[in-house]
């Protein structure tokens, strides 16, 4: 416990915490809008961002924030109106955002030492700023998923019901889609672009082997979530490996033992 007197570590823990929440509640909703494909598509896009951004010198995560939005509306643009299914839409911009990231960083004079950070993830590198950005973020989300709980669990298993109701299923897709846009972007400090879909749909497939409300794998998945996360960066800290790596396996793990004891009260 007496690496909990280094700031870095503190912040760590509690970007983590925070990150486990927010990563649970959009979690569950692609989940309910079998869309957990979108969140590799815009993390990958978001690779088109870092290389613009380190290419031309400005914030590489401002850059992929601009990405990550930017693609998760075009997605959801071209399966409204060009009548494109979104899984294609979503492989577009996956393979776009992979060649324009790889183009600008092959551009960019020098080596890039932020780059595995972003591609594998570094807890450790969180800031006080992150961990303001990271709060504010999951008040929003939170407050905006409090106030329009029911209109979106409507709008997420039946758009077609919700629009008979007259429900603003437009509104809610859309501020749920830059809300997962948001998240994907803050996510990536945490585990990286290459774990990160694993962290938005391993908790939510363990909850659903248990429960099967909305409200219920939410939270479950909340709570599976945070415990994997910081039992992983805890962890990290005794074996000296990456904490992403060891969050994720973590959670595989406890999805594992979860389908056994599944299968064994049968």
């Amino acid at each position: 416990m007496d690496i909990l007197q280094y700031e870095f570590f503190r912040n760590a823990l509690l970007a983590v915490v925070l990150l486990s929440v927010a990563s649970a509640v959009i979690g569950t909703y692609i989940i309910s809008r079998r869309l957990v494909s979108i969140s590799g598509g815009v993390t990958h896009a978001c690779f088109g961002g870092l290389g613009l951004g380190y290419y031309l010198g400005v914030s590489p995560i401002m850059m992929a924030a601009v990405f990550a939005i930017a693609s998760s509306l075009g997605v959801q643009w071209m399966a409204t109106h060009d009548r494109v299914r979104e899984d294609s839409a979503i492989a577009v911009i996956w393979a776009i955002g992979m060649a324009v990231g790889t183009l600008f960083i092959f551009l960019t004079p020098g080596y890039v030492p932020e780059l595995n950070s972003f591609l594998f993830g570094n807890i450790l590198t969180v800031t006080r700023g992150d961990l303001w950005a990271f709060l504010l973020f999951t008040i929003v989300l939170v407050l905006f998923m409090a106030v329009r709980f029911r209109t979106i669990v409507i709008c997420a298993f039946d758009p077609d019901f919700a629009r008979v109701r007259r429900l603003p299923v437009t509104m809610i897709s859309t501020v749920m889609t830059v809300l997962v846009a948001v998240c994907i972007v803050l996510t990536i400090k945490l585990v990286g672009v290459m774990l990160l879909m694993s962290m938005l749909s391993l908790p939510q497939m363990t909850a659903e082997i248990f429960v099967r409300r909305f409200s219920s794998i939410l939270l479950l998945s909340a709570g599976i979530s945070l415990t994997c996360s910081v039992a992983g960066l805890l962890l990290s800290t005794v074996i000296n490996v990456p904490c992403s790596a060891l969050i994720v396996l973590i959670m595989a793990a406890v999805y594992l033992i979860a389908l056994a004891v599944r299968y064994i009260s049968r």
